[in-house]
């Protein structure tokens, strides 16, 4: 089964971080990828911009508004996403609770099942 393991990340939180637990967080995906490309789970990885370098293309009904900036308004954005595969919904929690952005508050692991794929040489 494949899932999609969705950082949300809160700027203010982010902000909030000592260098030191900054690093942290770093060091730690470098140890969360270790681990999941050992056990065979890894399939890919994407850190994504900043959400003030987004352009969000809407549905009005006619013709598509183009806008500046993330497409919900809310305080968290997405930060990246790993993709895993894994044996059960059960282990996709496990591996989201290793993402190091979990020891701190304001952020948050989004753990959602993939229902189709393309576009991945596997």
């Amino acid at each position: 089964m494949k899932y999609l393991l969705i950082m949300q990340v809160n700027p203010a939180a982010m902000e909030a971080l000592t260098e030191a637990e900054r690093n942290s967080i770093t060091d730690g995906h470098g140890d969360f990828m270790k681990i999941t490309q050992e056990s065979g789970e890894f399939i890919a990885t994407q850190a994504l911009a900043d959400p003030a370098n987004t352009v969000t293309v809407r549905g009005t009904g006619t013709v598509p508004a183009v806008t500046d900036g993330p497409f919900l308004e809310a305080k968290e954005f997405m930060g990246g996403y790993y993709l895993v595969d894994v044996e059960s919904p059960e282990r996709a929690v496990e591996l989201a609770k290793l993402i190091p952005d979990t020891r701190f508050s304001g952020f948050a692991i989004e753990i959602r099942p993939v229902m189709f794929e393309a576009g991945f040489d596997m």
